[in-house]
């Protein structure tokens, strides 16, 4: 698990058409949500941001196979008076593929545990634990990454304290859930998050 501390790779397919996210220090940046398939079926829904030096000379449509490398980033967004944590996969570079290839979720990062690990049980009555990792890049910035284990990962992870530096290996996937508002209405949600395949100090 040596090298980057943030390091995302992803193949999967184009579901949305290219939008404008933001603009930063005159440079502007798209997102697009790029569908890639579990072995179970499930199809994980993943925000992909793009500069646009790395698209000025690619059309990419809804259906377009991809192969994506780069890093999870988190950042806050003020909706309706709430700060909700978006996570996307911040894009070094991107390749066409002419044809579909295997689709891949490879995520490897390396930080320091910056909340107490939360244990709990699932509906099925798997073991859980939910993991925030702090891990830094450049200009003193980090990105807060929620991360969950499974079994005798979450047993293992119920147990670290805060502060732990922490290498894990897994794949980001997202998930669907439903949440009371303030009137009693019920709404589905999306979480994303990474989970864990691999852990240790």
């Amino acid at each position: 698990m040596r090298g980057e501390s943030n390091r995302a790779v992803l193949v999967g397919i184009v579901l949305t058409d290219l939008m404008f996210s933001h603009k930063s220090y005159g440079e502007s940046f798209y997102i697009i949500q790029l569908g890639i398939d579990r072995k179970s079926g499930y199809r994980d829904e993943i925000k992909v941001i793009i500069s646009e030096r790395l698209i000025w000379d690619l059309y990419i449509n809804i259906g377009d196979c991809l192969q994506v490398e780069g890093q999870v980033r988190t950042y806050n967004e003020e909706t309706e008076g709430h700060s909700k944590l978006n996570i996307v996969v911040f894009a070094r570079t991107i390749t066409y593929l002419e044809e579909e290839l295997p689709h891949e979720n490879n995520i490897s990062l390396t930080g320091f545990l910056c909340k107490l690990p939360i244990r709990r049980t699932s509906p099925l009555g798997r073991e859980l634990c939910d993991l925030m990792l702090a891990v830094n890049r450049m200009y003193n910035k980090s990105d807060y990454i929620p991360c969950i284990a499974w079994g005798r990962n979450a047993t293992y992870a119920g147990s670290l304290e805060v502060g732990t530096r922490l290498s894990i290996v897994g794949r980001i996937q997202s998930r669907e859930y439903k949440k009371r508002d303030a009137d009693g209405n019920v709404i589905s949600k999306i979480a994303y998050e990474v989970s864990i395949l691999k852990i240790e100090e």
